[in-house]
């Protein structure tokens, strides 16, 4: 066990690992990350599935059976993905159980092609909760306009949800509100609240990428690698306010778990930064920090893990984010820039997936 990992371990952070694979899961290599570098979660998305589908012949057998029955390209990535998946939380249960259903979580996402239809995004998230039937599974619905209700639905449902891409403060307020909304509503069918887990998906190292971007343009390169960090922090200060709010502790009176923070994109793309900068700077308890293996490694090996460095550094965030209003960058068209910008991602990459089975769909 690495000293850093335990130490941010310590820190109330849960480490998930941002990937998953066939050949991870058949080798052991996954159930290896969980004994020996504090690993207890698992998130994937489209990118991940196309990339661990072009690699290797992990899948070559499945892919021909589903050949041979003549299985249509989108139910074949449904077969492909939901068996890694439902093998990933079966690696984790024993994660799952020891912590009482907080930990031992494995994210699967909807089409992203759905991010823009409310109605359809609830259909594919009852089918793929139905599909995997894993109590420790984390349905991932995006954090569009049209995403908001959605997760409210399937949170009311007693769905557990991971709300992914989210990059501005007010959107994730919004998604906090329809997390509260959802449980009040499980509440009221009578649903068992303890048992319905949520985590609500910041992005932060695409904020640096868009942000630092802009402020070369402005001729501001003082300000780069902050912006990040500053709106992850402040975040996490809107998170307390909900915690704090009279409605979330009606909620947990009842049983309801928070939806904690959970840090994405902490890959460092710029190699000017410390690779460990998105590690180092947002440890808070209660948060989790889904790190690409990379990323593992490099915190395994030379993090600074020095304590909460998130709750004494609210004042120097919202300086931050002043700043940088003042030096010209527009946040709210930053913000929306990247959601536009991730879910055409992410839809690339389930195209690629699609284009992938469909190449390799030879009985």
């Amino acid at each position: 066990m690495s000293e850093n990992l335990n130490k941010l371990s310590g820190q109330g952070v849960a480490i998930w690992l941002d990937d998953i694979s066939r050949e991870r899961l058949r080798t052991g290599n996954l159930d290896q990350l969980i004994k020996e570098k504090n690993v207890v979660g698992v998130t994937s998305n489209p990118t991940i599935f196309a990339g661990a589908l072009s690699k290797g012949d992990a899948y070559d057998t499945q892919l021909h059976d589903l050949a041979v029955r003549g299985v249509d390209v989108g139910e074949a990535v449904r077969a492909i993905t939901t068996y890694d998946i439902r093998w990933a939380a079966d690696v984790l249960r024993p994660v799952y159980d020891a912590s009482g259903g907080v930990d031992g979580r494995v994210s699967l996402e909807v089409d992203p092609r759905l991010a823009r239809e409310s109605e359809k995004t609830v259909a594919e998230a009852r089918a793929l909760w139905w599909l995997v039937d894993r109590p420790n599974l984390l349905i991932k619905i995006p954090a569009t306009l049209e995403g908001l209700p959605a997760i409210t639905q399937a949170i009311s449902e007693g769905i557990s949800v991971n709300v992914t891409l989210i990059f501005s403060l007010e959107r994730y307020r919004a998604v906090m509100d329809a997390w509260l909304t959802g449980l009040e509503a499980a509440q009221a069918k009578g649903l068992d609240l303890a048992s319905i887990e949520s985590v609500a998906s910041f992005f932060v190292s695409r904020v640096d990428t868009e942000i630092d971007k802009r402020l070369d343009q402005l001729g501001k390169p003082e300000l780069k690698g902050k912006a990040g960090v500053a709106n992850a922090r402040l975040a996490y200060a809107a998170f307390e306010d909900v915690v704090n709010s009279e409605r979330w502790q009606r909620l947990r009176a009842a049983g309801a778990r928070p939806q904690r923070p959970l840090w994405a994109s902490t890959g460092v793309k710029n190699p000017e930064y410390s690779d460990t900068l998105y590690v180092d700077q947002l440890v808070a308890p209660g948060t989790v920090n889904t790190m690409p293996e990379k990323t593992l490694d490099a915190t395994a090996d030379h993090a600074n893990v020095t304590g909460d460095t998130v709750r004494p550094f609210y004042e120097q965030a919202w300086n931050t984010m002043a700043a940088l209003k003042d030096a010209g960058v527009d946040y709210d068209d930053v913000v929306r820039v990247l959601e536009e910008e991730g879910v055409e991602k992410f839809e690339a990459s389930w195209n690629e997936l699609l284009e992938s089975v469909t190449k390799n769909l030879v009985p």
